[in-house]
Formats: structure tokens, sequence, C-alpha cells
């Protein structure tokens, strides 16, 4: 039932299901938080690094994970909702934690309109608030 599921989700993406990409879409599907490739490297042992980026990247392209770049110089990755084409109204503030160094989507909190100047065009855009998180703030105020 599961794959069947992983294979049209797939599918509406125009993404050829193999192997491979159905193992990594299930490895990625219940991830509540943002993750890394090396993450999901240690998590999927038996596939190579190389094939988690080119996997990862055809995923993104075909817009079924967005990239964020949190600043703590390794590219996180986040399943897109089923209805997400990563256009402007899609995309979300993300928060990086400096106590723990994890990243969160705040998919409630949609990135504030910028008016750019003219002849500029935006791409993408990547907002990160960092600071410390609710979980890393309870365990330091339990330590005072």
């Amino acid at each position: 039932m599961k794959k069947k599921k992983y294979i049209n989700r797939l599918e509406k993406q125009r993404i050829k299901p193999t192997a491979i990409r159905l193992l990594v879409l299930d490895a990625i599907s219940n991830k509540k938080e943002i993750f890394s490739l090396l993450e999901l490297e240690s998590e999927l042992g038996t596939i190579d690094k190389s094939t988690l980026f080119r996997t990862l990247t055809l995923f993104q392209q075909h817009m079924l994970v967005h990239s964020i770049d949190d600043g703590s110089g390794s590219l996180k990755y986040s399943v897109c909702d089923e209805e997400c084409d990563c256009s402007p109204q899609w995309q979300h503030v993300h928060f990086y934690c400096t106590a723990c160094n994890r990243a969160y989507c705040l998919r409630e909190i949609p990135i504030p309109p910028v008016q750019l100047p003219v002849g500029f065009e935006s791409g993408t855009i990547n907002y990160v608030i960092k600071g410390v998180c609710d979980q890393c703030r309870k365990f330091a105020n339990n330590l005072q």
C-alpha cells in the first residue's frame, strides 16, 4: 500500500520510480524536521552519498523537496507538501538553533514580501532566523 502511494507521488512529480528513489522517498516522507545529506546517508547506509545527492537534487528539481541554506555550511532538505509548487506563497521561514544545530521549517510563518529594486527579479528566497529552539531553552532553564 505504502509503495503504491510513493510510486504515485513520484509519478505525479514526473519522476520515474526506481528502487533507490522509492527507498529515499520512504526514508524522508515521515521526517518532521529538516534533514541533511549526511543524516540521510547514515540512515540509509546501503546507498552511497553521490547517489543520495543526485536523488535529492532530482527531487528538488521536481518540487518533491526544497533545500534550505541555514548558514551552517551544510545544505538541508525538507519534504514539500503534496500541493507545494515551491512558488513564493509556499516559501516559509526557517529557524536554526545555535545550541543544538538543528533547523526547523516554520511553515505557518510566510516569508514577508520584499520590494526589490527596478530590474531585479527574485529566484529563490532563503529566510533563516537563528537563535535557540524551545527544547534547548527549556533545557537551559532547567539547569538554572
